[in-house]
This record gives structure tokens, C-alpha cells and sequence, in this order.
């Protein structure tokens, strides 16, 4: 039976008033809560319309990082604010963003799954709908070969990576380009999930992956929805900030 019209227009999500600062700091909570764990160890660069980058502090865990702690660097990497120093590895962003001017946002760290696939040198299948969400080419990095604090380390791992959006840097960890934070958020998200999904099918002693067909109507039929998958980072974020309403200080 078809729906009857009432008059009523229903909103689509609660819709969130943040900084940008705010908002990396929530990309730091949430996606700690998701893997991102690796004690002081990933870095996040936003890219701002003055073409600065807000990036997360060196000292800082990712489940205490707040608005307060996000530094601002230039284009050379020269930090220009904040109060606790920025990592040198940072340098890989830096070497990113010179190469793909559409990259907003920049993740990397060494999540569990993600890294358990990056150090067995394996592209996990997609397993189930969640691991198929914003489903992309995702690169496999073995040119990687020391910190990527180096030029040349972070040059051969941009090189590797092409015109993908995600990347397993073989025996390190993972990379995720977006062009905004909740696209971050979302990317970063489902390659965990379909790297932790991977690794417990096959524990099982295998299955059936889904096939590209179907992975690809998964994101068909996102990409068409007037939503899309829209309000998940805001989701996550009122959770954060249940939880401690500080973050956004």
C-alpha cells in the first residue's frame, strides 16, 4: 500500500554546527573507536580553504584529542599553531596533497585488521553490505620500505597508490583519502570493517565472497539515495560527545 502524503516533511538526520577543528577532533574519537588505536601512532591532515591543514597533535592519544589540542600547518609543513607539536611523518600528507589537490582529508594509521592485511601483503574480499559501502580500488603498497617521515618513502607510497582512495602500506598499516571528514569518517570505517570481516570468514575456513555485481549495486544504490550515507559520522559524533562533552573544547 503506497504511503499517503500528510503534509508533513520529515528531516533527514540531526545536522551538526562544527568547527574544524571540532570536527578532526571527532574524526580522532570516532575512529579510534573503530581500530584506530595504535597508541601515539596515525595522523590526520584537513585541508582548509586557505590551503593550511589542521592535523592532530604527535603527544596526544586519538581518544583524547580535543578542538583545543588541533595544530595548523603550512603547505611546507612549518606548523603556524597549536600547542603540542605535529608528527614528522607527516610527510607523507604533505607529498599527498602535492599530487592529489583533491584530497581534503588524509588518514593514516595502523588499525588491527587493516594491518594484519598490509602485513600479509593481501587485498581483503568484501564479504558482506558494510564492506562494500563506498566500495574503491584499494592499493597495495609494497614499495614501502622505511619511516615515512622520508621523502622518498612517502613519495613511492603516493606513487603506489594512484588514483585509489584507500591503501594497505605493506608491514605498516593504512591510508585513507576523502574529500571531507564524514567521507573520511566512512572510508576509514568500512576498510576496517571489511578487513576484520575478512579475517574472521577465513578463520572459519573460507567463504564466498560477494561478487563485484553485487558489491557494486551496494554502492549504486547509495550513490543514489538522497541521502546517501549521510548522517553516520553525526551519529558517531553525538556518541562521542555523550560520552564527554569536552571534545569539543
Amino acid at each position: 500500500m503506497a504511503v499517503q502524503s500528510v503534509g508533513h516533511t520529515p528531516l533527514r538526520f540531526p545536522e551538526m554546527d562544527l568547527r574544524p577543528e571540532q570536527e578532526l577532533a571527532l574524526l580522532c574519537r570516532t575512529l579510534f573507536h573503530e581500530g584506530y588505536d595504535d597508541h601515539l601512532a596515525g595522523h590526520i591532515t584537513s585541508k582548509q580553504p586557505d590551503g593550511t591543514l589542521l592535523v592532530n597533535p604527535w603527544s596526544l592519544a586519538w581518544d583524547e584529542v580535543c578542538a583545543g589540542d588541533i595544530a595548523r600547518i603550512d603547505k611546507a609543513g612549518r606548523q603556524i599553531a597549536g600547542r603540542w607539536e605535529v608528527s614528522p611523518a607527516v610527510t607523507l600528507h604533505l607529498v599527498l596533497h602535492e599530487h592529489r589537490h583533491g584530497a581534503g582529508v588524509v588518514v593514516h594509521n595502523h588499525p588491527r585488521w587493516g594491518t594484519l592485511w598490509a602485513d600479509a601483503h593481501r587485498v581483503p574480499p568484501v564479504y558482506d553490505q558494510t564492506g562494500a559501502m563506498c566500495q574503491r580500488e584499494i592499493a597495495l603498497c609494497n614499495e614501502y620500505d622505511g619511516l615515512v617521515a622520508e621523502r622518498s618513502s612517502a613519495s613511492a607510497v603516493i606513487d603506489a597508490l594512484g588514483s585509489a582512495h584507500a591503501a594497505l602500506l605493506a608491514n605498516h598499516g593504512v591510508m585513507v583519502i576523502a574529500d571531507d571528514v564524514p567521507q573520511a569518517y566512512v572510508r576509514a570505517m568500512v576498510l576496517e570493517w571489511r578487513c576484520r570481516q575478512a579475517w574472521h570468514v577465513e578463520a572459519l575456513g573460507g567463504g564466498m565472497p560477494m561478487s563485484d555485481e553485487a558489491a557494486n549495486t551496494v554502492v549504486r544504490q547509495i550513490d543514489s539515495s538522497p541521502n546517501g550515507l549521510e548522517g553516520v559520522f553525526e551519529a558517531m559524533c553525538r556518541r562521542v560527545i555523550r560520552a564527554d562533552p569536552g571534545v569539543l573544547d
